[in-house]
């Protein structure tokens, strides 16, 4: 059994809220991850936060911005996928924005306007009022169709899903790649947010976001130098 395996057989997967998740995964990936391309990664990760409301990180290493994650929330939320709007309501747009947009300023992978395309946010908020224990309640943004849109920009998420049980909202989101640095903080902010959303929309409570990257890493110049001589490569 390769050292990977015998990482994902002993992960931690219940925690409280995002910083401890994260946390915990910074420290784990630094120092078991597998190497691949230029990053340390883990394997077909699945935790849960048990409640996603606390959704900031306050971590000394992170530094995380709160403004610029509302900020990214509201664009989302306007179902615009172009970066100008991100710009108007951020007052700049983060060099990553600039790289993964097309010639006219759009971005394809866009959460928010994946989620809105064919009102997918109203049709789960009106599902799950109509039946209380759908399987259905699911908001899809990796789409086949457009495969020839994702050369630099495809979607790090392939669906994001809700479930009702006891009057809580639960929600899964299904990843196909995670950064745990700067996708990590910035998505489960948003993704939380969007389960805050549809709480309010339909009257449940909140409960709890499972989040599963098939592939959770951290690239190379954000990892934790300490444990630079315990990693160990990734070979078949």
């Amino acid at each position: 059994m390769n050292t990977i395996n015998t990482i994902m057989t002993n992960i931690e997967t219940e925690f409280w809220n995002a910083n401890e998740a994260f946390e915990y995964f910074y420290k784990t990936i630094s120092k078991h991850g597998a190497v691949f391309a230029n990053t340390r990664a883990l394997f077909n990760v699945g935790f849960t936060m048990h409640r996603p409301k606390y959704n900031m990180i306050p971590a000394k290493i992170r530094n995380w911005n709160c403004e610029y994650a509302e900020a990214e929330w509201e664009w989302y939320l306007s179902g615009d996928k172009n970066i100008s709007k991100l710009g108007d309501i951020y007052g700049k747009v983060p060099p990553i924005w600039e790289r993964m947009a097309d010639e006219k300023g759009n971005v394809n992978s866009n959460y928010g306007y994946q989620w809105k395309r064919n009102d997918q946010i109203g049709y789960v908020i009106d599902l799950l009022k109509r039946e209380k224990h759908t399987r259905q309640a699911c908001i899809s943004i990796y789409d086949g169709k457009e495969h020839d849109k994702f050369a630099t920009d495809t979607p790090c998420t392939y669906a994001v899903q809700f479930t009702n049980v006891d009057n809580r909202l639960n929600m899964c989101v299904t990843m196909r790649s995670n950064d745990l640095w700067y996708g990590f903080c910035n998505d489960q902010y948003q993704f939380s947010k969007l389960l805050e959303l549809v709480c309010n929309e339909t009257g449940l409570d909140m409960g709890s976001y499972y989040h599963f990257a098939h592939n959770l890493h951290i690239y190379s110049d954000k990892l934790n130098k300490q444990y630079d001589v315990l990693l160990i490569p990734h070979t078949r």
